[in-house]
């Protein structure tokens, strides 16, 4: 695994050991920054982190970034990458949804990418939109297997692309 883009181009990352975590593959990511676009300073949450690594792409291209993992040894490989690249970062240790439900931050980019069989994803979605955590013109990716079915209040779906096994579904704030 490696980084695509940015300051930290082609620097190796280290992936967390077995088939518990699955980390988003490296033309997913591009793919992912290529559409995203995002401005220097953005603001970049990398919820259910794993590795680390799509929040640490971010970082490479200008964003400011925060982690999130309930999963001790995915919190301890995404710090062991923040250390080998030089970023002041920390992984918070917590359930996504118990983080979205109580902060008070809005983020132009929230990456969620949790275990594809939990519907941990579709909660904090539910979470982002009611609690209307994207500004103004911000996007929650949520990264799962299959098409997206179904509404998530007060978020509408964007766009979909699917990446071999991974479909990325994009939302924005409904009315943007």
């Amino acid at each position: 695994m490696r980084i695509i883009g940015g300051k930290f181009r082609s620097r190796k990352l280290a992936a967390v050991d077995g088939t518990k975590i699955r980390p988003t593959a490296d033309r997913t990511r591009e793919s992912l920054f290529n559409i995203l676009r995002i401005p220097a300073g953005a603001r970049f949450l990398d919820a259910f982190c794993g590795s680390g690594a799509v929040g640490i792409e971010a970082i490479s291209r200008g964003a400011e970034s925060a982690f999130l993992d309930c999963d001790e040894k995915s919190a301890k490989v995404a710090e062991e990458n923040f250390a080998r690249l030089g970023i002041a970062a920390k992984v918070l240790r917590c359930r996504a949804e118990d983080f979205l439900a109580r902060t008070q931050e809005k983020f132009d980019v929230i990456f969620l990418d949790p275990p594809y069989a939990s519907e941990s994803g579709k909660r904090a979605l539910e979470i982002i939109g009611e609690r209307g955590l994207l500004a103004e013109g911000g996007v929650a990716v949520y990264e799962h297997e299959e098409p997206f079915a179904g509404e998530i209040p007060f978020l509408a779906v964007s766009d979909e692309r699917r990446y071999g096994r991974a479909v990325l579904t994009f939302f924005k704030a409904k009315g943007e």
